[in-house]
């Protein structure tokens, strides 16, 4: 696609993904995301690409694994409750150095909750959702453009790092179309480790179960040293008005959108407020918000959840300055109405 067209959020991550040269994608159906998988399973098919509806979410985390194990650029998508059920998978993923990008449309939990809006799952993708030691990339899109413009930036960090990469938006951004350009995206580089067969090469072995003494930690050791280059290297924010900002806020994905309505409301009532929206929740732009914490008086992080993104920002700031939280949860949405008053309650 050259031109700007009418999407839903959840049909441009299939098509994203498709011009950024995913040819396999399994998934399990769930509320709000399953556009994505109606729409790959329609595409896939006219690119040469396989789709797969699995049996459940498990078996479609573990086809990935597959996939990615012989090369393929490969994606599987699902909403909260589903992706708490692939949680294992992607460790293995990690665990093993494969690349493969996931996507979240948040809702309404703990439990089944609802098929409303959420951003409750901020801890699971950012701390590491299933066992052992890892970091996922994770993006924290809010626009329809930005979605289609990560999605094929997730790809090519999968691939660099060899690391899954996570997209984490919500059930709003999934159903919302917006105009949008979706790029075809060149793919760099060889993958020299995949398994297709010795054929004529030394064999090679991908595990993640390592059992000699001292293996493991050294094998984790390389992860946290990958994950240390994703710190200095791939962290994505916007900065907006906070030069001479009193007040800063800190919102990601749809609650950012309101968030920054609001900004602009008690903007013109001469409050100075600014805004940070990190971009990439994992790395956390933390420097950019430490960097500015001695020159305003407070922080306002506004989140649809109960609070999760709060603390990175409580350990950016260190102390420096209060850091205070508005937040809705179990598919709640914050009005810009409500922010603004809370903006002026601390001002």
């Amino acid at each position: 696609m050259t031109e700007k067209v009418l999407m839903c959020g959840n049909e441009v991550i299939g098509e994203a993904a498709i011009q950024a040269g995913c040819r396999f994608y399994a998934g399990y159906p769930i509320t709000p995301q399953n556009e994505l998988p109606a729409y790959m399973s329609r595409r896939m098919p006219e690119e040469g690409g396989i789709f797969i509806q699995a049996e459940s979410e498990l078996a479609a985390i573990n086809m990935v694994f597959g996939a990615s194990l012989a090369g393929a650029r490969a994606m599987t998508s699902s909403s909260s409750p589903g992706i708490s059920l692939k949680q294992e998978g992607i460790s293995y993923l990690a665990g093993n150095e494969l690349p493969a990008v996931i996507v979240n449309m948040m809702r309404g939990g703990p439990g089944l909750g609802n098929i409303a809006p959420s951003q409750a799952d901020y801890f699971q993708a950012t701390k590491g959702g299933g066992h052992g030691d890892y970091n996922l990339i994770v993006f924290g899109p809010s626009t329809v453009q930005e979605l289609a413009d990560l999605v094929g930036t997730a790809f090519d960090l999968a691939d660099r790092y060899r690391n899954p990469v996570l997209i984490l938006g919500d059930g709003i951004l999934g159903q919302m179309m917006e105009p949008v350009e979706i790029k075809k995206r060149k793919i760099k580089g060889e993958k020299d480790w995949i398994l297709t067969g010795a054929k004529g090469r030394p064999p090679r072995v991908i595990r993640s179960l390592v059992l000699k003494e001292g293996a493991l930690e050294k094998h984790n050791m390389h992860l946290q040293e990958k994950s240390r280059k994703m710190k200095e290297r791939e962290i994505l924010y916007d900065e907006d008005r906070t030069g001479d900002a009193e007040i800063v806020l800190v919102a990601y994905g749809t609650s950012a959108r309101i968030a920054r309505a609001a900004l602009n409301m008690v903007r013109s009532e001469g409050i100075k407020a600014g805004m940070i929206r990190p971009v990439t929740l994992w790395p956390f732009p933390e420097k950019a918000i430490s960097n500015i914490s001695s020159r305003v008086k407070c922080f306002l992080v506004v989140e649809m959840s109960m609070g999760q993104m709060v603390e990175d920002v409580r350990l950016a700031v260190n102390g420096t300055c209060p850091v205070h939280f508005y937040g809705r949860t179990g598919g709640g949405v914050p009005a810009v109405e409500e922010i603004s008053k809370k903006i002026k309650e601390l001002v």
